[in-house]
């Protein structure tokens, strides 16, 4: 959980995905779309990626992927972030942990 939570926090926007997932496609597309750069750990190309994984469920992620952070801190699944884009607050807890500037 240690490895999670440090890869988590070097950067403002973290996403943990699959290559073969479409969700975590879609959640990458959208922080694109909206100016982000986040760093993408791909589970299944990583060496301990079950081992991460495992580590996510145990932090509470359900499902396991995409587990997107923002500002060191788990915001949820996609169904969490897509809430979030469509109510306005991604954009700001975007820019309030300086992944994007307006």
């Amino acid at each position: 959980m240690d490895k999670i939570r440090d890869l988590a926090s070097q950067k403002a926007a973290v996403i943990f995905t699959k290559s073969s997932c479409c969700m975590c496609y879609s959640i990458k597309q959208l922080f694109y779309d909206l100016g982000a750069s986040p760093a993408i750990h791909e589970l299944d190309k990583e060496a301990r990626g079950r081992e991460m994984e495992l580590a996510l469920r145990g932090l509470g992620c359900s499902p396991t992927v995409p587990a997107v952070f923002i500002g060191g801190v788990y915001v949820g699944s996609a169904t969490d972030v897509i809430s979030l884009h469509v109510d306005g607050s991604l954009k700001q807890m975007l820019i309030n942990a300086k992944a994007i500037w307006f």
